[in-house]
Parts: structure tokens; C-alpha cells; sequence
């Protein structure tokens, strides 16, 4: 039931529209911090859909300078000089999107440092008044131009938009700022000079009504982070409404729709949410969701820095990428089959829709709904009962083995 629905919310939202020109950078990202008064747990979460133009993404564990943590990091990236999102021991957990327009308004400055900076506050702060130090203390020290979501185990969740000269803290807590105990940002920050220097408004108005309709409907959670948010496919400016479209009878002539402005774009190449932790005494439960990939072509993995340790199939040696970002990327050039000018924005529906004849999506649902109920169940007891940490890593690389296993059999005849 709950796989048909996220299908239906899917594929329903899928819309026909004519060729744009490419309109935002390609480090566009989409990001929501929610309070506990917003999601269905009453936790703090999280949530980053990465647009970038390095592809091959994986994890890598941190022996940071006051607390260990995981990050997400580009897979060329072989020391891990910058993160891209991530959790530490301590229940915080940090992502960004690029804020064009404040890179603009100072003109030199374009957001270099934006992953320097997170991998900063993950090896030092355990709170979001920490992170803040932190930005008081490098000010004018690097080049930044971002929006910066944190939470942490004390329930907090916040933006900070961000320049090299200034900060500014926008606080779920403040009901005169966050009314419904939400905020969502794309690539433009509230406190530019110039906000229309930005980029994102298509996707953050999306996002702001999927996100109004689970907080109303107490859905608000992982789970619809995740399979619907994540993997949404809806330009709400060409369409009112979600159109189903009806497949052309003629294989020969598949159907596509651009998505540059969707939120899981063409240029989407991994996806983090964080599942906040229920005390300070209790950061060990604090939870790292991550598709390696693009949203629509692979599964959640959960992963938790407590373990000491990320899964094989989630991480590489040197300048690799892992097994799980390499599959997805297999699964990318076969929706994204035509290279000729702008057709890699182009995603072809009709692939999408009847793989293995009961479609891609299906496949990978089915795989990540198992994920979702096992992970949900083993953190009910560990609620009740702190495991060690060699039994947390055992149970996430159990997991993630499942995926890799459960992938290669799903999709064995792609290559």
C-alpha cells in the first residue's frame, strides 16, 4: 500500500512541458529543516536533494577534531577535504544549497568554502549555538555564500543564510518565522540585497506545498522525504495540477519531460535526510538516511557515526566511487539515453514507467520499503536498549548489503 501510494504520488506528478534553457547552476540543491512540532516523530529532520556537477558522490567516516561523523563527499575527493552533508557522534547534522545571490552581492565570493565550513562544524560543535560560534568566529576568514541547515539532539532546527561578512539565523523554534515549524530553501537567500541574483524558486515552491500538505496531513517524516519529496518530477509553473499522461502506443517514439526546474533533477546526484535524536543522551539514535545517486535510481541506506564505521558498498578507496553511486549512475544513462544537445535534461517517462514491465521506480521501492520497516523496527529496540557499536555497524552493513544484493538482482541485464 504504501509503495502504490508513493508510485501513484509519482509518476501522477509526472508533467509534459517544452524546452528551457538551462536556468541555475548546476550546484542547485533543495533542502528542508523541520522542528518537532512539524514531523510526524516530534524530531527534528533534515533534508538535502545535492545538484552538482561531480556526479560520483560516496560516504567516508571522520575522525573529526572533537567529534567522529560521517560525511557525504565528492568520490574524487580522496582525503575528504570538504562534505557535502552529514552527522556526528553528538546528533548534529549539517547540509547546505548554494545561495547564488549572495555570492553575487560580493561579487569575489561564490560559496568555495561552503564544504570546508560543514566539515568544520561537524569535528567541532555538538549544538546548533556552537555552529553559530563558529560562523562568529570565521567570519570574513572564507569564502561562503550558502544556506546552512542544522539540527541537533536538543531538538533545534535552523537556516543560516550565510556570506563571508555576515550570517543570518532563521529559527524553526520562532513561530513569527517558521509558522508551521518548517522553512525550506533552495539557491537564494531572504537576506540578499538582490534575491533575483538566485535560483531554485520553481523547486522551493514546490517543495514548500508538498511539504504543507505532509505537515497537514501528518506525513511529515522520512519516509515521505524520501520516496516523494526526493523523487518528485512535478514543474508546478507549466502545469496546475499533476497531469497523467498516457504512454505513446510506439515504443519507437517514448515519451520525455524535462527536468531541470523538478526537484529530483537531471542534475541530482545524491540525497541526505536526517532523523534527528530523541535526547543528548540518546545521539547514538540520531540516523543519516543517503541515496547515493540520483533520487529515482537508487535506495536509501541508513548509516549512524555511533557504528565507527560506513558500509563497503557505500564507500571507496582513493579517488573510486562505491558500488552503490556506480549502479545508480548505469541506471542514469538509461533514462538519460539521448546525449545530443540539451536532451541529457530530458528523462525518458516511458523507461522509467515499464522496466522490467512494472517499472524502475516500483523495483526500487520495493527494495527501500523493506529498508525503511527493518531500520524503523531496529531502532524501537535500540530505543529501549543501547546496543554497542559493534552490533550497530553489523546491522547497517547487513542493510546495505541487502541493497547492493537486492540491486544487482532487480537490474541484472542493465550494464
Amino acid at each position: 500500500m504504501r509503495r502504490t501510494k508513493a508510485l501513484c504520488f509519482l509518476f501522477w506528478s509526472l508533467v509534459l512541458f517544452v524546452i528551457q534553457p538551462a536556468g541555475e547552476r548546476a550546484s542547485a540543491c533543495t533542502l528542508i529543516v523541520a522542528s518537532g512540532r512539524a514531523t510526524a516523530s516530534g524530531r527534528p529532520l533534515l533534508w538535502k536533494n545535492r545538484d552538482a556537477s561531480n556526479v560520483l558522490n560516496k560516504l567516508m567516516y571522520f575522525n573529526g577534531k572533537k567529534y567522529n561523523f560521517i560525511g557525504l563527499i565528492n568520490s574524487t575527493d580522496a582525503s575528504g577535504q570538504e562534505i557535502w552533508g552529514g552527522l556526528n557522534e553528538k546528533g548534529l547534522a549539517i547540509v547546505n544549497s548554494q545561495a547564488d545571490d549572495l555570492a553575487f552581492s560580493q561579487k569575489k565570493f561564490d560559496g568555495a568554502d561552503n564544504g570546508l565550513l560543514m566539515k568544520m562544524a561537524l569535528g567541532e560543535c555538538a549544538t546548533i549555538d556552537e555552529v553559530e560560534k563558529l560562523l562568529q568566529r570565521e567570519k570574513g576568514r572564507h569564502d561562503l555564500a550558502a544556506n546552512f541547515g542544522v539540527i541537533d539532539a536538543l531538538g533545534g532546527a535552523v537556516f543560516f543564510e550565510t556570506s563571508s561578512e555576515y550570517y543570518t539565523r532563521f529559527d524553526t523554534a520562532d513561530k513569527k518565522v517558521a509558522p508551521f515549524g518548517y522553512l525550506v530553501r533552495t539557491n537564494f537567500a531572504y537576506t540578499s540585497p538582490d534575491y533575483l541574483e538566485g535560483g531554485g524558486f520553481i523547486r522551493a515552491e514546490r517543495m514548500s506545498h508538498l511539504a504543507e500538505m505532509a505537515q497537514a496531513t501528518g506525513q511529515l517524516d522520512v519516509r515521505f522525504i524520501l520516496q516523494q519529496a526526493a523523487r518528485d518530477l512535478n514543474n508546478e509553473k507549466l502545469h496546475s495540477y499533476p497531469l497523467a499522461v498516457n504512454l505513446p502506443e510506439d515504443p519507437a517514439r517514448p515519451l520525455y519531460i524535462n527536468t531541470n526546474d523538478t526537484i529530483n533533477r537531471n542534475s541530482s546526484v545524491a540525497a541526505i535526510a536526517f532523523s534527528g535524536a530523541p535526547s543528548p543522551a540518546r545521539a547514538d539514535l540520531a540516523t543519516m538516511w543517503v541515496i547515493l545517486g540520483q533520487p529515482i535510481t537508487s535506495v536509501a541506506i541508513p548509516v549512524w557515526p555511533y557504528a565507527g564505521q560506513v558500509p563497503a558498498a557505500a564507500s571507496a578507496p582513493g579517488q573510486e566511487t562505491c558500488q552503490l553511486n556506480a549502479h545508480s549512475r548505469q541506471l542514469v544513462r538509461y533514462l538519460y539515453p539521448d546525449k545530443r544537445g540539451r536532451m541529457p535534461q530530458y528523462l525518458n517517462v516511458t523507461r522509467l514507467r515499464t522496466y522490467g514491465g512494472e517499472g524502475l521506480l516500483t523495483k526500487i521501492l520495493r527494495i527501500e520499503d523493506q529498508v525503511l520497516d527493518r531500520t524503523a523496527a531496529q531502532l524501537a529496540f535500540w530505543e529501549k536498549e543501547k546496543e554497542p557499536a559493534e552490533k550497530v555497524a553489523r546491522f547497517q552493513a547487513e542493510i546495505v548489503d541487502f541493497v547492493w544484493q537486492s540491486l544487482l538482482l532487480e537490474f541484472s541485464d542493465l550494464k
